[in-house]
């Protein structure tokens, strides 16, 4: 009987710290989604616990916690989100001095499936940047050419704004482009990127000499100052929705628009991975959505039975 007794009171134990818990993320203005979603996970918790004191439950016993919801059929997400559930009840408990030790720490996050963005389609990155930039750009030479560069080139983010004004070769229509780990590639660039830095260079020397500056930086701000990589992201966004299109497209959507148009237009898979600058082939081909247009036009070009 004493056992039993016991045996209750180390639940309630679980039980009453995550009540204790869940109360203290609705009196601190958690978000309702959080503390409802959470709740649904640490009840699983507490009921798995079973009898256990916090001193019996360590990391084995989390693993087995997370093995159970498998189990009842939770997908990797829903399991990731109850262990996220776990670490928060844990360091909460630290904090109230409850426990000196977090071993929600030691399990390994479910590895989740990459979800790849949607991409523009062509004749939205045209529409975007073909025809007049919309009210809201500040500095509309300059912000063409760098939608130009971004999805022309396929470029980063980072790599856009560190191109000084010296390594663009226009004889060769070439850029020098400064990449991961110092790396150097050269990138070429068409003739609407031509075009647009033929209309932003002397409007870049007009800012330069009203701030009375010698910048080396490709891309300025109004004061004549480098562009920062925030910056490009956030006019990259504002431009792109009052263009139409969806408020989640950032720089590095471009540069993935630049690998997915170049492979549906028959571009070969090791080009586009020299001209993004990856180092393995295997990250050009993860990068790159094969659209189904491109995989039935090869099918159809190349297989004996399609002809």
């Amino acid at each position: 009987m004493r056992v039993m007794t016991e045996n209750k009171k180390l639940k309630t134990i679980v039980s009453k710290a995550v009540n204790d818990f869940l109360r203290h993320l609705r009196e601190s203005n958690s978000s309702p989604h959080t503390a409802k979603a959470y709740s649904r996970d640490l009840l699983l918790f507490a009921n798995h616990a079973g009898s256990r004191g916090w001193k019996q439950i360590d990391h084995i016993a989390i693993r087995g916690f997370l093995g159970q919801l498998y189990e009842k059929g939770l997908s990797k997400t829903s399991v990731a989100r109850a262990l996220a559930a776990v670490r928060s009840l844990y360091r909460w408990l630290a904090q109230e001095g409850v426990v000196e030790q977090n071993p929600a720490k030691l399990v390994a996050t479910p590895k989740l499936p990459k979800k790849l963005p949607r991409v523009p389609t062509i004749e939205e990155m045209n529409s975007v940047i073909d025809g007049q930039m919309p009210e809201i750009a500040a500095f509309p030479e300059r912000d063409r050419l760098m939608f130009e560069l971004l999805y022309g080139c396929g470029i980063r983010n980072s790599e856009l704004t560190g191109i000084n004004l010296d390594d663009i070769r226009l004889s060769a229509e070439a850029i020098l482009i400064r990449g991961k780990g110092k790396k150097e590639r050269y990138v070429p660039f068409g003739g609407s990127a031509k075009a647009a830095l033929a209309a932003y260079l002397p409007e870049r020397q007009k800012v330069l000499e009203d701030a009375h500056k010698h910048g080396s930086a490709l891309l300025i701000n109004r004061r004549g100052g480098r562009l920062t990589t925030r910056s490009v992201g956030r006019i990259v966004k504002r431009i792109a929705v009052a263009k139409g299109l969806s408020p989640d497209v950032h720089p590095h959507t471009l540069r993935h628009a630049f690998g997915t148009h170049m492979l549906e237009e028959g571009a070969d898979l090791r080009a586009i991975q020299e001209l993004l600058g990856h180092e393995r082939l295997a990250t050009t081909q993860r990068y790159t959505q094969l659209s189904m247009k491109h995989v039935l036009q090869v099918y159809d070009q190349t297989h004996p039975r399609a002809k």
